[in-house]
């Protein structure tokens, strides 16, 4: 059995929100779709895609958003843009950052921009390390929350900070926003707030909201103008973006509503891991409705426990485990949502149990 049809199988799941099926969530959009008399886009265009468009935009105070079939083009093409109106092709990135983990060197093989590394790898990127590059950036990148080292963020002050450095020494500020909203009840301010200060924002659409892909581009109409050529010239133009468009429309509102209930979980959480030592969080205080476990055993030990677990009690504990830095460590990262959310005190903590019982034998 594969580790997707193991996961399938569990009938209880730690991490994320419960997937449905392809039947069950072809159901729901249809039912949705009646309900709301949606009718396809052309290439884009239509009601449906654009008054979305409009409503993200709102929600982040920008002047527009255009939806992408997929972030990783996003991202290249915000900051290829970024760079050729700053008269500057360098790029500031964590060492962390999906670009460069994740994407398979595009940012080179296409000439979008070069990347310069700024930061630690397990701390997020500060001002002073922005102040001490002495090349003239197009761009800066930020991830908020910063999801390879577990939901980490900078302070409120260091973040307001990087902005008016930037803004001042006109370089380009992009938020790699893929799980922005998760950020707002840790930082405790409306995510437009946050977004407050960018030049650009990138804000997934399948992440945390649970829809099928894609993602939106927000910035001026200008910027977002010039995005949309970039899109067309690279395949991302596609004759309908109507399935993806209702499968994050259609829960949108119910998800950003929820981002709260996922932070408090998050910090019950942590009050509750006090309790597994062999359980370890990071970072220590959670900044996202996510974190990080570190584990004394092997990534291929943990792998084992997971679908030991799984195939004995039924239960998913996480998706993946990473080699730690330490030799026979690891880490798995646990997004909180609706799964943890519904799940019984008592439940979650019968499963941390036989989870760091299976790590001490």
């Amino acid at each position: 059995m594969t580790d997707a049809e193991l996961r399938l199988s569990c009938t209880t799941h730690l991490p994320g929100h419960r997937q449905p099926s392809p039947a069950q969530l072809f159901g729901a959009m249809a039912a949705w779709c009646e309900a709301n008399g949606v009718a396809h886009d052309t290439y884009g265009s239509g009601a449906l895609i654009q008054d979305f468009e409009q409503k993200i935009a709102s929600l982040l105070g920008f002047e527009s958003a255009l939806f992408c079939i997929s972030g990783t083009m996003v991202q290249a093409t915000a900051l290829r843009i970024a760079c050729m109106e700053r008269g500057s092709r360098l790029v500031a990135l964590h060492p962390t950052s999906h670009i460069l983990r994740h994407e398979r060197g595009n940012h080179q093989l296409f000439e979008h921009f070069q990347a310069l590394q700024i930061g630690d790898p397990h701390r997020p990127w500060t001002l002073e390390e922005l102040q001490g590059i002495p090349d003239k950036l197009g761009a800066a990148t930020l991830e908020l929350p910063m999801r390879e080292i577990g939901g980490q963020c900078p302070s409120w002050d260091e973040l307001q900070a990087i902005k008016d450095y930037c803004r001042e020494q006109s370089i380009h500020l992009h938020l790699d926003g893929a799980r922005l909203l998760e950020t707002a009840a840790a930082y405790g301010r409306p995510a437009a707030d946050i977004a407050a200060g960018f030049d650009s924002v990138y804000l997934s659409m399948y992440k945390g909201i649970g829809g099928m892909g894609g993602a939106m581009l927000l910035g001026s109409a200008a910027f977002v103008a010039k995005a949309q050529e970039w899109f067309r010239r690279q395949g991302g133009n596609v004759y309908q973006r109507t399935p993806y468009v209702v499968a994050a429309a259609m829960q949108f509102d119910a998800r950003l509503a929820a981002m709260p209930v996922y932070f408090q979980r998050t910090l019950w959480l942590y009050d509750v891991l006090r309790d597994y030592p062999l359980l370890t969080p990071n970072p220590a205080r959670p900044q996202a409705s996510m974190l990080h476990l570190h584990l004394p055993v092997s990534r291929e030990r943990a792998n084992e426990i997971r679908n030991r677990i799984a195939e004995q009690h039924g239960v998913w504990l996480f998706n993946a485990a990473s080699h730690a830095a330490l030799p026979g460590r690891s880490s798995v990262e646990l997004y909180i949502g609706d799964n943890l959310v519904k799940l019984p005190d008592q439940r979650v903590r019968e499963i941390l149990t036989l989870w760091s019982d299976a790590m001490s034998n």
